[in-house]
């Protein structure tokens, strides 16, 4: 009877059936209970700024509460199996049967985690990005960590910061870089961290922690998360050193690293703003800039312990660099940078090739979100011309896609006709010798498929939604 309690109490945690779930173990029961007046304890300690030694923040972690909020936002993230090969969709199932004794090696200190397997992504400039992918339950635990601390640290960092934190964005971050331009700042000291992720210091950070964090507990369970092992290639080796990319707690980390390079920017009066571990810094003049890259350059190897790319690292004008791809004129107007123009283009060739054999609504269907979400985050900068001439193009790629798919001249002749062109002037198209990206610029083709043509097949129109925004 007993054992079926506890089943029902473990679905409960996280398939949302009952508002109040009871939680695994009579430790974290109590913790439930008290939920609302420890996570009070832990922002009016965080305000006063008082190392929390007194609180039981790993209890905290592992409240029903927050592992459920931490299992809902893990699984709307989605993401990749770990070496484990478990789906986030089973985790709940597989909770029911071990999530007791899961709290109880978490509360205890027994718990070890698992090696993140390593998988490697292109980056847009060349190269590849390392990222760590952690087994749904240590992306599940590592989040329930993040949720306790970020709240705790979010009242430290700097207004400056906008990577990865609580209502903040890289829009943000624009904006005020963009305010500092218009002020007269026009030199830029553009600052990149060589493989940050991969260089953090795990005793400096420990260290940091510690000064703030005073439930030993939890800070064993970061440096084990710290140390965890990656698997690439079958082989599991052993982290000395840095911060796995791709895992929930990875983000708040680096943010913890870097605010004391925010401070000391703060400290000595610069303009500059930070993304995660990109930053720069505005001033007014190349001597300033070229002494401030040489000053900072020095505090982040001899103090922070770091790196800096000393190739991508420059004091240049504010229009001759990228910004979170945006490019700050002398106005402090955005606009979208040349190369993420490139790169748009290029996902837009890609998903329109003549050769692909799907249909039109698919390659509609796969090209509206990018549309959405590229329009979405370039929204702010002047760009009219810009988005009326890449709404022309993609008009015409898959006017092109769509003509190719007719195979035959006949094929060709009875979609025109059908889409209300002339037989003669469908015959003449047709019957053309040139290929068929210039068949897609002739007026039979455009008279085909029309912009209103286009409205009907469900296209994003980047221009439509410009204009509707600005007037």
């Amino acid at each position: 009877m007993e054992h079926r309690q506890e089943i029902a109490y473990q679905q409960d945690l996280f398939i949302g059936q009952c508002k109040d779930a009871v939680c695994p173990s009579d430790r974290c029961e109590d913790v439930h209970r008290a939920k609302a007046g420890q996570e009070g304890q832990v922002d009016k300690e965080g305000r006063q700024g008082r190392a929390l030694a007194n609180n039981n923040l790993m209890a905290i972690v592992c409240s029903s509460g927050n592992l459920k909020q931490a299992y809902t936002q893990v699984k709307r993230n989605k993401g990749a199996s770990g070496i484990d090969q478990m789906p986030t969709t089973k985790f709940a199932e597989w909770f029911v049967q071990h999530g007791q004794t899961l709290t109880s090696e978490l509360l205890e200190g027994r718990y070890h985690p698992q090696a993140v397997r390593q998988v490697e992504i292109p980056k847009p400039k060349g190269g590849v990005r390392a990222l760590g992918i952690p087994t749904v339950t240590d992306r599940i635990i590592q989040q329930a960590i993040a949720q306790v601390l970020s709240p705790i640290y979010e009242l430290e960092f700097s207004e400056r910061s906008y990577g990865f934190r609580p209502r903040r964005s890289a829009q943000m971050a624009l904006r005020q870089a963009s305010e500092y331009v218009a002020q007269g700042r026009y030199i830029v000291v553009d600052m990149d961290m060589k493989s940050f992720f991969d260089e953090v210091s795990h005793d400096r950070l420990m260290y940091r922690l510690s000064t703030k964090i005073g439930d030993k507990p939890l800070l064993k369970l970061i440096r084990k998360y710290l140390r965890s092992g990656i698997m690439s290639g079958g082989l599991i080796t052993q982290r000395t050193k840095g911060t796995p990319q791709g895992s929930p707690l990875s983000p708040l980390l680096s943010n913890i690293v870097l605010d004391e390079l925010d401070k000391e920017l703060e400290t000595r009066g610069h303009c500059f703003v930070r993304y995660a571990d990109d930053f720069s810094i505005y001033v007014r003049s190349q001597a300033a800039g070229d002494r401030v890259k040489s000053s900072i350059s020095a505090f982040i190897t001899d103090t922070l312990k770091l790196k800096v790319n000393e190739q991508k690292s420059i004091v240049c004008e504010v229009n001759k660099t990228v910004l979170l791809g945006h490019t700050i004129l002398w106005d402090g107007s955005l606009v979208i940078a040349k190369e993420n123009v490139k790169r748009f283009k290029d996902f837009v060739r890609n998903l329109t090739k003549r050769n692909r054999g799907v249909s039109l609504e698919q390659v509609i269907s796969e090209l509206n979100p990018k549309l959405r979400g590229w329009f979405e985050y370039f929204k702010h900068t002047k760009s009219k011309g810009l988005f009326r001439n890449l709404d022309g193009w993609i008009r015409r790629k898959i006017r092109c896609f769509r003509i190719k798919q007719t195979k035959r001249t006949i094929g060709l002749v009875r979609f025109l006709k059908k889409h209300g062109v002339a037989s003669y002037q469908s015959w003449i198209i047709a019957l053309s010798g040139v290929g068929w990206w210039r068949k897609s610029g002739t007026p039979q083709v455009q008279q085909a498929m029309s912009n209103s043509w286009f409205v009907e097949q469900n296209l994003f129109n980047l221009s439509l939604k410009y204009q509707e925004l600005n007037y």
